[in-house]
């Protein structure tokens, strides 16, 4: 037992050493790129996140609106309806009853959700403006893993929003419509 803890720490020490090689190539690749410059003025978007974003997805364009772009990271709602249309009469009408949500999307980038989640995981612990936005989510009683969600889709939209116009980051951006 004992030997084999230590080849496994042998092999974590030596898979530590290639992480940081990786890492160093992959913050000197994004340098090349004028996005991961944009992206960097974003709170809790560090270096290594915008050389994600960066390499994930490559450009913004992809994506006419925030909405697709959630539905591509994994932080659209799924709604569910059944019986949507019904007959009155002879005719066919649609019906009054609520979109009954579902969850998050299913189909997604689990990598890209995972950045987007943990860049409001980040900005929600640390001061800032998107701290601000998060305490706000809360103190209207949305609970706080939902206030989570609605910071992480925010995240999303100014990052599409930024990355897409070349734009400097501006706190007005959370002042806009919420996610």
């Amino acid at each position: 037992m004992r030997r084999r803890t230590e080849l496994y720490y042998q092999q974590f020490d030596a898979l530590a050493v290639l992480r940081q090689q990786a890492r160093r190539e992959l913050l000197a690749e994004s340098r090349k790129h004028l996005a991961v410059k944009i992206l960097r003025q974003i709170p809790s978007i560090g270096p290594i996140r915008a050389a994600l974003l960066v390499a994930l997805i490559q450009t913004p364009h992809r994506f006419r609106t925030k909405r697709q772009f959630w539905a591509y990271i994994g932080l659209a709602l799924r709604t569910y309806a059944s019986g949507e249309y019904r007959f009155v009469g002879s005719q066919l009408r649609r019906s009054k009853k609520a979109l009954t949500i579902r969850g998050l999307n299913r189909n997604h980038n689990h990598d890209l959700k995972n950045i987007f989640k943990g860049a409001a995981t980040w900005a929600a612990a640390n001061s800032g403006p998107f701290r601000n936005f998060y305490e706000a989510c809360v103190a209207r009683g949305m609970k706080p893993h939902l206030a989570r969600l609605t910071l992480a889709r925010k995240i999303a939209a100014i990052t599409l929003l930024v990355w897409k116009k070349g734009v400097r980051f501006d706190a007005e951006h959370l002042k806009q419509q919420a996610a």
